[in-house]
């Protein structure tokens, strides 16, 4: 596995909280088709330097790493919603007193 790599990193235009990162040379063009009709249009997000050590907010640095260099990229879906949070919007949001 490498020890770094140029990834840039794409959100998607369908899906909120979904990002692709790939690595910066190649760009999307070897993303499989039908991943692309889910995920739209790729907004390139932002390009950086990617190491084992990284920290990243919602993904393992080594995990995109190797994704990328076995399948050419790495997606990362959206945050699950919790189960409470749902409950929140269901709540009567009207004051009683």
């Amino acid at each position: 596995m490498k020890q770094h790599l140029i990834v840039e990193v794409f959100r998607s235009s369908k899906k909120d909280g979904m990002y692709l990162y790939v690595e910066k040379r190649v760009g999307l063009k070897e993303i499989p088709e039908d991943l692309m009709k889910r995920f739209g249009t790729g907004i390139s997000a932002m390009t950086m330097l990617l190491t084992k050590e990284s920290k990243l907010a919602r993904a393992n640095a080594e995990s995109v790493i190797k994704d990328i260099e076995e399948k050419g990229f790495y997606l990362q879906l959206p945050p699950a919603k919790e189960d409470y949070l749902l409950d929140l919007y269901k709540t009567p949001t009207e004051a009683v007193y």
